[in-house]
């Protein structure tokens, strides 16, 4: 289980990686051929639609992974409600432009709904095809669709904005993504669902499911009460350069937490909650994930000026400036999201929504009073919201088996401390080389940031080392990336389980039709 574990964690990091790369590349393209009130016009209908896209993505998926028995009646049940619902979602999304216009007094919102309802319907139509994949631990196979859908919608992206669509060109590069990904998991998959049926557990799932998506529904409010309040109150262009200091600020969670966490929900549900096997898986990979993210986010935070600059071009300074005070709240952010994890790996989706709600309501209040200061005042307000949260979260997700909040501590100060002490160290040094400080232009950038990462990167692992007493824990880390690693070993293993793994699709059910139809061919 570990080295399947590990190995589809890898995979997924790996090809998120690579769509990174895509998406970069796109993005540095996409900068200089459009404004920054493309972005924003954009931007303001997608504040919205994203909570009716992930009605299928965040509920039914964790529902398919994590039930221990999942028949074909009760698959083909969860694909017509997720078809006619994203259908149903995506026609009154549709006709609900013309409102979301006049709210943000610009006519070109109620255009830009229309296209992109479509992402609505898209996205909900290949939901349980691709769980059905994640279920039977086919990562290889859902990675490469992640990654083929996201080189081509990038390429239509940059085609039409070359061809001077202006915004149109990223309305249409949204709804191409699901249209791929939904054929690539259709080809796939070779399990076809049958007309809808009674039983076999649908309420349940149908339930489990809502409370998941219910959780994702405020949690969505407040992750985007932001762009709606500096979109309604400051315009689309200050939303445009907002969007993209804050796309850099969840970036390590959309390229390292997202990635694993169906990888990690599949492994921590197969354990027993109460035992210590499953305390001490959960508690290794907060330390590896707490160890990367807030090293990167200490160099974010150094390098986000440069970055921002180097990646994008001059027109969007006004981004870098924001997104300093963005920066100190990416390392614990990661931490923070992995109490999602233990909500759902012990069940407990309902305790999840309830927290949500205070979540929502801490977070809402610091951004009404960090608005006064603009888009900046909003992004400290982030910042502030995960340090405040921390460890009242953990608390309560951990109450049902007495985790407690000690060992969650004990297993993230360490790093905290090295990052800050590394972080203050570095930006000391570099202030005293006027000539590095001062450097302008790209080949300043570029100088700045390599200086920066090589010396911040000796002095964290320094401060690791010794708060740690001793390189123990980079080794373990460093063992775990070597396990990652394809080896004959490891496909001999695989080879060996490939029955178990496709069984594992649909749990002990004597009835079932889809281990045999699951996918196409071994991976």
């Amino acid at each position: 289980m570990r080295r399947r574990a590990v190995r589809g964690a890898g995979i997924t990091v790996f090809s998120q990686g690579l769509v990174f790369v895509v998406q970069i590349v796109g993005t540095v393209i996409l900068a200089r051929l459009l404004t920054p009130t493309d972005f924003g016009v954009v931007t303001m209908v997608t504040t919205f639609s994203l909570m009716l896209v992930s009605f299928g993505l965040n509920g039914y998926t964790e529902a398919v992974i994590q039930r221990e028995t999942l028949d074909h009646r009760l698959a083909s049940n969860l694909f017509w409600i997720n078809a006619g619902v994203g259908l149903l979602f995506a026609l009154i999304f549709s006709a609900a432009g013309s409102t979301m216009a006049k709210f943000y007094h610009d006519p070109r919102v109620a255009h830009v709904a229309i296209g992109i309802s479509l992402t609505i319907f898209l996205t909900n139509f290949s939901v349980i095809h691709l769980a059905l994949l994640k279920r039977a631990l086919y990562y290889s196979a859902t990675s490469a669709n992640d990654i083929f859908a996201g080189v081509f919608s990038v390429l239509m992206m940059i085609a039409l904005a070359w061809a001077g669509f202006g915004y149109w060109a990223l309305v249409v590069g949204a709804v191409a993504r699901p249209f791929f990904q939904s054929i690539g998991g259709f080809y796939l998959c070779r399990w076809r669902p049958s007309l809808p049926g009674g039983g076999n557990g649908t309420s349940d799932v149908v339930r489990f499911a809502l409370h998941v998506y219910g959780r994702f529904t405020v949690n969505y409010c407040d992750r985007n009460l932001d762009n709606l309040l500096v979109g309604w109150q400051f315009g689309p262009a200050s939303l445009g350069l907002y969007k993209k200091a804050y796309d850099l600020f969840v970036l390590p969670a959309n390229q390292l937490l997202l990635p694993v966490q169906e990888v990690a929900l599949s492994t921590l549900s197969r354990l027993n909650r109460e035992s210590e096997q499953y305390r001490r898986y959960f508690l290794n990979g907060l330390s590896i994930l707490t160890f990367i993210g807030m090293g990167m986010g200490a160099i974010l935070t150094l390098e986000g000026r440069d970055w921002i600059r180097l990646l994008l071009g001059p027109r969007w300074d006004a981004s870098a400036r924001i997104f300093v005070f963005f920066g100190p709240g990416i390392g614990i952010m990661l931490v923070y999201n992995t109490i999602g994890l233990l909500h759902l790996s012990l069940g407990k989706a309902d305790r999840w929504f309830r927290w949500v709600l205070v979540e929502f309501a801490v977070t809402g209040l610091l951004f009404l009073l960090g608005l006064r200061w603009g888009p900046a005042g909003v992004a400290a307000a982030w910042t502030v919201s995960f340090w405040i949260l921390f460890i009242p979260a953990f608390w309560y997700a951990g109450r049902p088996i007495h985790f407690g909040v000690a060992p969650i501590v004990a297993t993230v100060w360490k790093y905290v401390f090295a990052s800050l002490l590394a972080a203050l160290a570095s930006a000391a040094i570099i202030r005293q080389i006027s000539s590095l400080a001062l450097a302008q232009g790209i080949p300043g950038a570029l100088l700045r940031i390599a200086t920066i990462s090589l010396l911040f990167t000796a002095m964290y692992l320094t401060a690791v080392i010794t708060l740690q007493g001793g390189p123990r824990q980079l080794y373990g880390f460093a063992k775990l990336l070597l396990d990652i690693l394809p080896s004959s070993k490891n496909r001999e293993s695989v080879s060996s389980n490939q029955d178990e793994i496709l069984s594992s699709a649909a749990g002990d059910s004597a009835d079932s039709a889809i281990p045999e139809k699951i996918a196409r061919g071994p991976q």
